[in-house]
């Protein structure tokens, strides 16, 4: 057993560090696929009037003049010595930057997924409860509006809806943290909490919807309600308890989505999350910035699957006896 374990914990760090190196050369790829460089995005049109003695030592300056494989490798070997880069925008330290937007994009996405469940799993469920009437119907609806309508368009109607007609725009005013001010965070965190909870309550919903359909044909549900088990313990107990797997298995997923793919209702309702320090570093070509974030973005994506591969096991006996 123990060496089964300690393969599998072999295997499980060989993946996972494979995941990461291949992250970090598509982004050091993709960044210098884009037109332009730090240099013209910092000045502008002002570029064009520089030196070529000017365009060399600002090239030194950031690094440009070395080889694509020395930078790659410079900046990883600095990344491994806590050294992310630094943002001439914010004249801050990468590291510092995500130490302070992390937390933030963090709440943001526990927020979400917590709106996504309360929506997703109640409404799976009723929805199983009887296929192809209008409980199921209105599930089907409420899922494929959360699949098609886009994560931009909700933000900015609801927001322009609230802001117009009720005054409410929280998020127009300086951000602030849960310990500064608990009642105004969770105001501002509320509309981009609730735009990305009802896009990730659509899947949550139909894999509910799936999972508890598929345990409600098993025989021992058969049997429990052959014994007169109430109908709420077999729902909740014998139904909802063995078709969690696949649900957390999904919400796990959507986690991880969360903490990088929050990219667009970061900038929309002004949340100083990692989705948007990765966007302005794009803007500003600041390669440190980027390739520093995304680096930590995915290695939070492997952890919290590897928290959810956990969290099934504990949940399952037979997948832990696999």
């Amino acid at each position: 057993m123990r060496r089964i374990l300690a393969s599998r914990a072999v295997r499980r760090v060989a993946s996972t560090i494979g995941t990461l190196f291949g992250v970090a050369v598509f982004v050091f790829v993709m960044l210098r696929a884009i037109p332009g460089d730090q240099i013209t995005a910092g000045l502008g049109t002002e570029a064009a009037a520089l030196t070529p003695a000017q365009r060399v030592a600002l090239e030194q300056y950031y690094g440009l003049d070395q080889s694509p494989v020395t930078q790659f490798f410079s900046w990883l070997g600095n990344m491994l010595t806590g050294n992310f880069g630094y943002s001439a925008r914010s004249q801050q330290g990468v590291l510092e930057m995500t130490l302070h937007s992390l937390p933030v994009t963090f709440e943001l996405a526990v927020f979400s997924i917590v709106l996504a469940l309360l929506l997703g799993v109640p409404l799976g469920m009723l929805s199983a409860s009887r296929t192809n009437s209008p409980r199921d119907a209105f599930g089907q609806v409420v899922s494929l509006s959360g699949l098609s309508v886009p994560a931009f368009l909700l933000a900015t109607t609801l927001l322009s809806i609230f802001a117009a007609s009720f005054g409410f725009n929280p998020n127009g005013q300086g951000f602030a943290t849960l310990a500064e001010d608990p009642l105004l965070n969770l105001q501002q965190m509320f509309l981009p909490a609730l735009v990305l909870g009802f896009g990730i309550a659509a899947p949550i919903l139909r894999t509910t919807r799936t999972a508890v359909l598929e345990v409600r044909s098993e025989d021992f549900v058969r049997t429990a309600r052959a014994k007169g088990v109430p109908p709420r313990r077999l729902q909740v107990r014998h139904v909802l308890g063995n078709a969690l797997v696949p649900i957390v298995t999904m919400t796990g997923l959507q986690f991880g989505y969360l903490l990088g793919g929050a990219v667009v209702v970061e900038q929309i309702f002004s949340v100083p999350g990692v989705g948007r320090q990765v966007l302005l570093g794009i803007q500003q070509k600041e390669y440190a910035v980027v390739q520093s974030t995304v680096l930590v973005i995915a290695l939070a994506f492997v952890l919290v699957n590897l928290l959810t591969d956990g969290l099934y096991r504990i949940i399952d006996p037979r997948v832990r006896a696999s």
